[in-house]
């Protein structure tokens, strides 16, 4: 007769992920640095990129690879999404997958470009769009002071394509006041 063993732990649920996008400029990183605090304690990970782009004081904490060291782990399946933009290869690693069976959710920094190919690959997958007033972007770029007037009109053309974007279960968050607002519906969704 066999019988069970009552201090065996369940196998945790699987985890989901959520991909967060965004137009440059309507405050991703600040609700992603928002949420990331709020959930230090939670069963919540925030996935770091690996990105062929120098490291920034100030800017995202990802990990630096050169375009070599980027294709040898693409070559070996060290990646579980990557993508090609602005003349930078992105990458998160499969490390996600270990993530999400011990039944975290993990949070990644997306690419609307690779939107679609990321719900084939990961279906289930939550995206979740950070959207701002125009005028209010606008605003924004120029006190950021990092471009041109004519670089923030070519950024918020870009912007401009976010606009009906869809895929399955995308979720929209609103960052057109105070921070700690659109910070907490990002808080609540990634607690789900």
């Amino acid at each position: 007769m066999t019988t069970l063993n009552s201090n065996v732990k369940d196998q945790p649920s699987k985890g989901k992920v959520f991909y967060v996008i965004g137009a440059s400029g309507v405050g991703k990183d600040s609700l992603l640095h928002y949420a990331r605090q709020q959930l230090a304690k939670e069963n919540v990970v925030f996935a770091h990129r690996y990105i062929t782009r120098p490291l920034e004081l100030n800017g995202e904490n990802h990990i630096r690879l050169s375009t070599e060291e980027f294709a040898n782990r693409l070559q070996y399946g060290c990646f579980k999404f990557h993508w090609h933009s602005h003349d930078l290869d992105y990458g998160i690693g499969t490390e996600v997958d270990f993530w999400l069976n011990q039944g975290l959710n993990v949070v990644m920094n997306g690419s609307r470009g690779y939107l679609e190919t990321a719900v084939e690959k990961h279906p289930g997958i939550i995206p979740i769009l950070i959207k701002v007033d125009p005028s209010l972007l606008r605003e924004r770029l120029i006190n950021r002071g990092r471009e041109t007037l004519e670089q923030i009109e070519s950024r918020i053309q870009r912007a401009e394509a976010f606009d009906g974007l869809t895929a399955p279960n995308m979720k929209i968050i609103e960052n057109n006041i105070e921070l700690s607002v659109a910070g907490e519906q990002l808080v609540k969704l990634l607690k789900n």
